[in-house]
């Protein structure tokens, strides 16, 4: 039921081209680029830096969720959910199965193609600023044409530059590490906090 949904809404297949995009890009590159290795951005520095990265995550949850609850009179959950259910058929039948794949699969990704690629590959070609900017600003507005008309203007500014900011922050956790496992633990509790008010957004809890 919900593979049928998924694809006749077309969000399965959107799904597919992200995953060939922001996995077979960095891939390709590394295949010309032999001094570069996917490897590396997987691999485990010091599991107290993933503890901190669980605590920061477990942290940012609480952040995301307490600042929904303090601005939650300015949010039209019912515009998004009408939204998302028109455009991506994403409904209360089907979110769970697009809440698991935005918080494991699609961090995974994101976290992948913009830390991975475009911080941690980009810091070793330009100067650390630049590839701190780039990264974070990519990523931001990777995300414009995602949350179109769900916000007010100003509000959808303000959430823009917040993920800016997270971008910022992503690629700091992961500079001393030079992995990407720092960042997808807190993008993921990220998610699972917003997934949090799409349950709430579609009634399910």
């Amino acid at each position: 039921m919900y593979f049928v949904e998924m694809s006749a809404s077309g969000y399965l297949i959107k799904s597919l081209w992200k995953i060939g995009a922001f996995a077979l890009i960095p891939l390709f590159y590394c295949w010309f680029d032999k001094q570069i290795s996917i490897k590396d951005f997987f691999k485990i520095c010091s599991k107290k830096q993933i503890i901190i990265s669980l605590a920061l995550g477990i942290a940012v949850y609480a952040l995301i969720f307490c600042a929904y609850l303090m601005m939650a009179g300015f949010i039209d959950l019912k515009n998004i959910a009408n939204l998302l259910s028109e455009n991506v058929n994403i409904n209360e039948d089907n979110f769970l199965f697009v809440a698991l794949y935005i918080s494991f699969i699609n961090s995974l990704l994101e976290e992948f193609f913009f830390r991975g690629f475009g911080f941690l590959l980009l810091k070793k070609i330009f100067h650390p600023i630049a590839a701190y900017v780039i990264s974070a600003l990519t990523f931001s507005l990777y995300h414009v044409a995602i949350l179109a008309n769900w916000f007010s203007p100003w509000m959808f500014i303000l959430i823009i530059s917040g993920l800016f900011i997270a971008g910022l922050f992503f690629n700091w956790l992961n500079e001393k590490s030079n992995n990407i496992y720092n960042s997808w633990l807190v993008h993921m509790f990220a998610n699972f906090s917003i997934n949090t008010v799409g349950f709430i957004m579609f009634g399910i809890i």
